[in-house]
């Protein structure tokens, strides 16, 4: 009985959304594409609605996604320790990743530095920390890939 009207409540809120969406989008059709390019008074007061209304869409399913997710990590126990490794161990792979990072100077073709590009830059060591964090992680998942591919050939 719940579900049911719980599954009405949320139909009705998706019709609203999508009712909203097209009106505005509609309004957008309606203002014409050359007047849309090139007139700033049609831009601000047809496109920046539908820009608003999406952005706040996203933010509002960004937000209902993590509350689900977090109360169904909640509600099993086993499923929150499991996740919590997962991510202990991905922050001890950022770690090493960071360590293995170097903040040298970036310089573009001319030879000149780029900006926020000097040495010891904390943009530079996080973004060397990113590069090798995905080098770590996609190493790994080579390993496994070639251990379940040998796992395959050895079975059959």
């Amino acid at each position: 009985m719940i579900d049911n009207k719980l599954s009405k409540i949320i139909t009705y809120v998706v019709t609203a959304i999508a009712l909203v969406g097209i009106i505005l989008l509609v309004r957008v059709l309606m203002a014409g594409e050359d007047a849309v390019e090139n007139d700033v008074a049609v831009q601000n007061s047809v496109v920046s609605p539908l820009i608003s209304f999406s952005q706040y869409l996203l933010y509002g399913v960004i937000i209902v996604t993590l509350i689900l997710s977090l109360l169904g990590l909640f509600k099993n126990p086993e499923n929150l320790k499991k996740t919590l490794l997962g991510l202990t161990v991905l922050g001890v792979l950022f770690i090493v990743s960071y360590f293995l990072a170097d903040s040298t100077v970036v310089i573009d073709n001319a030879g000149t530095i780029l900006e926020g590009g000097e040495e010891g830059s904390t943009i530079n060591k996080l973004t060397g920390a990113g590069i090798w964090f995905s080098i770590i992680l996609g190493g790994i998942g080579l390993a496994f890939f070639i251990l379940d591919l040998g796992k395959g050939l050895i079975k059959s």
